[in-house]
C-alpha cells in the first residue's frame, strides 16, 4: 500500500515538473527599456508618488474611486514595462514537496 502512494505522488509531482519545465522554455528574455519606456516609468513612478502624499479625506467617493482606477491602470503599465519573476502553482508545490522530502 505504500509502494502505491509513493508511486502515485511520484507521477503527480513528474506531471506538474513538466508543465512547470514547458511554462519556463516559453518566458522571453529581458528586454531593456527603451528611452522612451524609462520616461514613460519615471512619470508614472512621479504620479504614484503625488497620489500617496495627498490629503485624501477630502476627496469624494467617486474621486477616491478615480483614483483607485488610476493606480491600477498605472500599476499595469508598469508591470508591462517592468516584466519579472513569476513562479507557477506546480513549481511552488515541487519546492514544498522536496523540502517535507529533505526534512
Amino acid at each position: 500500500m505504500k509502494k502505491l502512494i509513493y508511486s502515485f505522488l511520484l507521477i503527480f509531482v513528474v506531471g506538474l515538473s513538466v508543465n512547470t519545465v514547458s511554462a519556463a522554455t516559453t518566458v522571453k528574455d529581458k528586454v531593456e527599456m527603451t528611452a522612451e519606456q524609462k520616461v514613460q516609468l519615471e512619470r508614472i513612478t512621479n504620479r504614484v508618488e503625488e497620489i500617496k502624499a495627498m490629503d485624501k479625506s477630502n476627496l469624494s467617493r467617486a474621486e477616491k474611486k478615480e483614483l483607485r482606477k488610476e493606480l491600477r491602470t498605472m500599476k499595469k503599465e508598469a508591470r508591462a514595462m517592468g516584466g519579472g519573476v513569476y513562479l507557477s502553482v506546480g513549481a511552488i508545490i515541487i519546492i514544498i514537496l522536496l523540502l517535507i522530502l529533505i526534512l
